[in-house]
């Protein structure tokens, strides 16, 4: 036979009472709720970067290098630079305290920021190689960067030496090769002055610095105009070509002919010489 218990003793624990505690154990005095002690894995976000590994970084020499680190989701963890080099390690950077001695090293950041990005002041061809950019996660989380240190320089196009008849059009274009960072100026000299605004003189200098170019040019061209012609640029090696203006026969003609008949005659006479020896070998 079943009973069924239609009244509930002084110790019994009624739904009500169960609904209650439940609500005490949820709720605060403020009415926040507190979290639970369970929480879901798939809801904690894992700490990742936002830049590449084994990115690699080009900077001319004598500019300001900047090696991107985007982290998210660091939490209290910190971001440090450490310079590779062989099998050695240097610690360059802890948050934003520089511990190289070398003081052209400095991380930069700011607040709320997701960026630690070492910068490198006038560098130099010894900076390149490898850095690394750690996060002190447990174990600390890495990537890797590469900075290749390229000398830009300046180029004339064409041969180094031109002829140009008088009264014809000289023009020189000027371009900067392996150039990261725009220059402040660049400016032509003709026999060690600088001609960039001899527009009396005849000389008419169109630039883009953006670009990396320029143009010089030289309507009527005479005598006058001979002579070396630099580009220099602010941050970059220079070039250097020579004009000659000429009367008649072009020089470069004459000199590649002067050349082959040097060749001839020498020519002849090695084909006499060895004639001679093959007779007397001949007599013998």
């Amino acid at each position: 036979m079943v009973y069924r218990v239609t009244g509930c003793p002084s110790m019994c624990v009624t739904g009500e009472m169960i609904n209650r505690r439940t609500l005490v154990n949820n709720v605060i005095d403020d009415d926040t709720t507190i979290k639970s002690m369970n929480t879901d894995p798939s809801s904690i976000i894992n700490m990742n970067f936002g830049t590449k590994n084994s990115t690699i970084i080009f900077a001319q020499s004598g500019s300001t290098a900047l090696l991107p680190c985007v982290a998210y989701n660091i939490g209290e963890g910190t971001v440090s630079w450490i310079r590779r080099k062989n099998i050695q390690h240097q610690l360059l950077t802890v948050g934003l305290t520089t511990y190289a001695s070398d003081e052209r090293f400095q991380a930069k950041h700011f607040h709320h920021s997701e960026d630690w990005t070492l910068q490198i002041k006038y560098v130099q061809s010894r900076d390149a190689g490898m850095y690394e950019c750690q996060v002190s996660t447990h174990p600390p989380t890495s990537i890797f960067l590469f900075l290749e240190v390229v000398e830009a320089r300046a180029e004339i196009v064409g041969p180094p030496e031109k002829y140009v008849r008088p009264g014809s059009t000289l023009q020189l274009h000027c371009m900067i090769k392996k150039s990261t960072e725009t220059p402040s100026y660049l400016f032509w000299y003709h026999n060690y002055r600088m001609i960039n605004y001899d527009i009396d003189q005849g000389v008419n200098v169109s630039t883009d610095l953006i670009a990396r170019e320029s143009w010089l040019e030289v309507p009527k061209a005479s005598t006058r105009h001979s002579g070396n012609y630099t580009c220099e640029p602010s941050n970059a090696s220079p070039a250097s070509t020579v004009i000659y203006i000429f009367n008649g026969e072009n020089p470069a003609a004459r000199h590649s002919f002067n050349h082959a008949t040097i060749y001839y005659k020498k020519s002849k006479i090695f084909i006499i010489v060895i004639f001679i020896i093959l007779l007397q070998i001949i007599q013998l």
